[in-house]
């Protein structure tokens, strides 16, 4: 049910509780685990041992649950926007256009950076922006902006853009196969402050804007008609999620590749935990999600060490049987997700 404010507000203080706890506590596992007390100066060991903590470990674990956050609370958006439980971020588009770009950046042998940014980020963001202007684009070609044209476009798109990407793997080199492969199968093994700082601000503004439309998300969520009823210009909603949430994917999706299933996961999660209602929903949605990925990210690292597993192979991983469960509940959860508040 909703409305229970007791049980939201505990569930909120673990989330924060486990929220603070990775932080801190998962940049100190991995291969080889980096004690207290030599982050903090007591003992000493080799001197790359800080250098891994603040370099390496810090930003991953930092942009690990920046992106779970990011991918989780655009998961819950489309959801109540398409009305749909199987909606996840990826839905129009975005993760296909971006592929599509590094594919490309790979292909023609490219290497640059641009403000410390790595060119296939920057191709993958362009690429991803291309997606979505498509999308944006065959929706316009019709009256309205309803959410069915919208979600026919965004798959359109994403199928064509596969299309592509297996044409530039057949034509590739093995080296560059494998290279468009790995980038497709997501992961944050690469980061550094820099890509943390420059996503920080397009997962922000995404986060923030949803959480300024939780009433309007409320309304959607249980229909148009009554959307519209009650006052909400539609079509203006549509178009500010459109945009709020595309952004923040697209940022993600060009820096880390495309982390599937945590937007679909996550989501459904929370509302077991706290309901439909997404006043509470945003907040139990965008921390778990942070403490999801981040929490399979440092699986990632540890499974199979001194090598590593993509983040995306766990997710995925984890993801397919949760997708069947969907699958086979898919009527109750639709009728939880369209529950008034």
């Amino acid at each position: 049910m909703i409305g229970r404010p007791k049980r939201v507000i505990w569930v909120l203080a673990a989330l924060v509780l486990a929220s603070f706890a990775c932080v801190l506590l998962c940049p100190f596992v991995g291969m080889d685990p980096i004690p207290f007390d030599v982050v903090f100066g007591f003992r000493e060991l080799p001197a790359n041992a800080h250098a891994i903590f603040w370099q390496v470990r810090v930003p991953r674990v930092c942009t690990s649950f920046l992106v779970g956050a990011g991918l989780a609370t655009c998961g819950m958006a489309f959801q109540a926007m398409f009305r749909n439980p199987l909606a996840t971020p990826f839905t129009l588009g975005v993760a296909g256009g971006a592929s599509l770009g590094a594919a490309l950046y790979v292909w023609l042998g490219l290497s640059f950076s641009l403000l410390s940014i790595s060119g296939v980020s920057v191709f993958a963001f362009v690429g991803a922006l291309g997606s979505i202007s498509l999308v944006y684009g065959l929706t316009r070609l019709r009256h309205g902006f309803s959410t069915a044209t919208l979600l026919l476009a965004g798959i359109a798109v994403n199928l064509f853009s596969s299309s592509l990407i297996m044409l530039i793997q057949y034509l590739s080199d093995m080296a560059g196969a494998f290279a468009i492969l790995h980038w497709l199968m997501g992961g944050v093994s690469t980061m550094g402050y820099d890509r943390l700082l420059g996503l920080a601000p397009l997962v922000a503004t995404g986060i923030l804007i949803l959480f300024a439309m939780t009433h309007e998300l409320n309304l959607m969520s249980v229909g148009e008609e009554l959307a519209i009823s009650r006052g909400v210009d539609v079509r203006r909603v549509k178009h500010i999620l459109f945009l709020a949430t595309s952004i923040c994917v697209g940022g993600v999706v060009a820096v880390c590749g495309p982390i599937g299933f945590v937007g679909m996961m996550v989501p459904h999660m929370c509302r077991l935990l706290v309901g439909s209602n997404h006043r509470y929903l945003l907040p139990t949605t965008c921390l778990f999600g942070g403490v999801f990925l981040t929490l399979c990210d440092t699986l990632a690292r540890v499974l199979i060490a001194p090598a590593e597993i993509p983040v995306g192979i766990i997710t995925s991983v984890l993801g397919g049987p949760f997708f069947i469960w969907m699958l086979v509940r898919a009527p109750a959860s639709m009728a939880r997700l369209g529950r008034n508040t």
